[in-house]
């Protein structure tokens, strides 16, 4: 489990100062996952932070997925970067079939769930995302192509597109490609899991 170690001081600036001074880190090193500030009208404001070294939740993601291996039988290398407290996690399998699932289900559920972790150790500082064998990377290539044929196809008849239905995550993807073009907007209905998108043309 990572291990949340709790500084106090005048300002967040002093608490910083402390942990590179006992601990040895930097500020790029550390996550602040809480700030509080205490005191009042007659006693001096103090704040008090708590932190969580990088290293240690680069270890304890790692340590999911080698129990996650063990539980699927296979096994699973685990290669992590991070910037601005954004973890991109690539796995890479002997069984990628199964590590991803069907229209990747199983790959969306490891991610669903290790998320849930992680923001409930961070309070929801850190963002994770999981790909296998660039999975995604390739489907968003692929999504991104058909959508590019669907909007020279309205944008060429005016007449608008309803897509398939689609998880949250691609009707994003398609959100924000279609954002691009001025002539266009996107308007999503229906329920989960049968919410899909029409791809509308945009009247002056």
């Amino acid at each position: 489990m990572c291990e949340k170690l709790e500084y106090e001081g005048k300002n967040i600036e002093e608490i910083i100062e402390k942990i590179e001074n006992e601990l040895n880190l930097k500020k790029e090193q550390i996550i602040i996952t809480k700030i509080e500030e205490k005191g009042g009208l007659f006693k001096g404001k103090k704040v008090i932070a708590q932190i969580i070294k990088k290293d240690d939740l680069k270890n304890y993601i790692k340590e999911f997925f080698k129990n996650l291996e063990k539980y699927m039988s296979i096994q699973i290398n685990c290669e992590i970067k991070e910037e601005n407290n954004i973890y991109n996690v690539m796995l890479v399998s002997d069984n990628n079939a199964i590590l991803i699932g069907k229209d990747g289900k199983n790959l969306d559920a490891i991610q669903t769930i290790i998320r849930t972790i992680i923001k409930r150790i961070t309070n929801n500082v850190v963002s994770i995302n999981v790909d296998a064998s660039n999975y995604k990377a390739k489907k968003i290539n692929n999504l991104e192509h058909e959508i590019k044929k669907i909007i020279d196809e309205v944008l060429k008849t005016k007449i608008d597109a309803k897509l398939d239905p689609m998880n949250s995550y691609e009707r994003m993807i398609v959100h924000n490609y279609v954002s691009k073009y001025n002539k266009l907007i996107t308007e999503s209905i229906g329920e989960e899991p049968n919410r899909y998108i029409i791809i509308k043309y945009k009247e002056d």
